[in-house]
């Protein structure tokens, strides 16, 4: 379905830019405007299609949360559950389908994927619960690197692009 909110693709950006993932095509040729490139050059391919991506943000924060609870430090409780909250409410925000409100667009929503996989991989030594809580700093770690792997290759795509050029 063709608005002004919901330009297809082929009017936004050129057709190069608009091939769907490879997990899910036919859903994701008809999800909306994809991102701009970050930097020239980020994700390097567009292969996980943007809804997967979303379902992965809201179950990393609930794993990074859920793997500070179970630990018996308390700095790994709270760095769980501040970085699980922190990525459970800015996909909340963010410009794509599966969120409530719509006010962080999908390229910054791109750069925070990066910033929170970095600071999920770092707690762990910040805050020296790496060998006193080694399941939740493991658990964690993994998550952060996981997170970066797929953003490289996710098809960030905007449910209303507001950070897109007019055409």
């Amino acid at each position: 379905m063709q608005s002004a909110i919901y330009p297809s693709t082929e009017d936004v950006i050129s057709p190069e830019v608009t091939t769907p993932g490879a997990v899910a095509p036919a859903v994701q040729q008809n999800a909306a405007i994809p991102s701009k490139l970050l930097f020239g050059v980020l994700p390097l391919k567009r292969l996980i299609p943007q809804d997967v991506h979303s379902v992965l943000d809201y179950s990393n924060g609930l794993m990074v949360a859920m793997a500070g609870l179970a630990s018996r430090r308390p700095e790994a409780k709270v760095a769980g559950v501040l970085l699980g909250a922190s990525v459970i409410s800015v996909s909340l925000l963010t410009d794509y389908r599966l969120s409530l409100a719509k006010l962080i667009p999908i390229e910054m929503h791109e750069v925070l994927d990066y910033a929170w996989s970095a600071s999920v991989i770092a707690a762990p030594f910040v805050f020296g619960y790496k060998k006193r809580a080694p399941l939740a700093a493991m658990v964690q770690i993994a998550t952060g690197a996981a997170n970066i792997m797929g953003s490289l290759i996710t098809d960030y795509r905007a449910a209303r692009g507001s950070m897109q050029a007019a055409t």
